[in-house]
């Protein structure tokens, strides 16, 4: 049978993709492309196709193995073949861990809070923090799961007691935990200084966003002039030779004492739903950049 090859393929299996993924497809078609979509119906079907030389990807988008262990075996497939991946299993495994993140990000120079690596529960129950690390965090501080991730699932934003390290750590029992100091962003107009950053395939995208409201606003030219916000850009460059992901976002706050502060070290699958459609979205212009984007890097990162 002769082989079948599309230019891009999707992994994706959140129903609030749909429309990014039909983004995709319309831009690759628009760029002469073909598209594939890969959904848990269609799942074992591609895998047999792909492992009996019946189909095959130029380049390859991975949206769905970090969350569904089914599509592993794809991921891991696709890693060991010629496709261009967009995001390779296992910087996405890696990039995840927001503990070996944190210190990575510390050996590479990154700012980052001040934070307390602890144990799995599972592995030890009791905590030995010293009086000064616990100082060292301030109150209130933030409890979150090094692996457990996505809408801030288990993450506790306002701990102040050693109490409540141990009740929050017997909820994911046998992932690590980051204790870690709570950043004070300063204001910069009617702005708060907190940002998403988007990099994508080498290109750098700087949102405002707000932590409690979750609200997307792109940062203008003039806004980056006037508030020097141009670290952002050179922190992203480093924050992408750590974690070796090709699209990703990041967490950065510009803390009134300290400068820039990497909060959110890695967000290895951005969220990519529409503003038009929720509030609390990625503007629509700059999910179209986004799409522009990849589909652009997989055409011309294949040939």
């Amino acid at each position: 049978m002769e082989q079948q090859k599309f230019s891009l393929g999707i992994a994706w299996n959140w129903e609030f993709d749909a429309d990014f993924v039909y983004g995709l497809e319309y831009e690759c078609l628009r760029a002469g492309m073909t598209s594939y979509r890969v959904e848990p119906h269609n799942l074992q079907e591609t895998l047999r196709r792909l492992r009996g030389g019946e189909l095959c990807f130029d380049a390859f988008l991975d949206r769905a193995s970090d969350a569904e262990e089914s599509f592993e075996p794809l991921a891991r497939l696709l890693a060991k073949s010629k496709t261009l991946v967009l995001n390779r299993y296992e910087s996405l495994i890696r990039a995840r861990d927001k503990a070996t993140m944190h210190l990575a990000l510390l050996e590479a120079g990154i700012p980052v809070p001040y934070s307390i690596i602890i144990s799995p529960y599972s592995k030890k129950q009791e905590i030995g923090l010293s009086l000064s690390e616990l100082a060292g965090l301030g109150r209130p501080f933030i409890i979150k799961p090094a692996n457990t991730t996505g809408g801030g699932v288990g993450v506790v934003l306002g701990a102040e007691s050693l109490k409540d390290i141990i009740e929050t750590r017997k909820h994911h029992q046998n992932d690590k935990y980051l204790l870690q100091q709570k950043i004070l962003p300063g204001r910069f107009g009617n702005s708060k200084g907190w940002f998403r950053v988007l990099y994508v395939c080498g290109i750098i995208i700087p949102c405002w966003w707000d932590d409690e409201t979750h609200i997307y606003r792109l940062v203008t030219k003039a806004e980056e002039v006037q508030f020097h916000l141009a670290p952002l850009r050179r922190l992203m460059k480093k924050i992408a030779q750590v974690c070796r992901l090709d699209f990703f976002s990041s967490e950065i706050a510009r803390d009134t004492k300290s400068g820039f502060v990497v909060i959110d070290y890695v967000n290895e699958v951005c969220d990519m739903r529409l503003q038009s459609a929720h509030v609390d979205g990625v503007p629509d212009s700059t999910i179209l950049q986004i799409q522009q984007i990849l589909v652009h890097h997989a055409l011309n990162g294949t040939h």
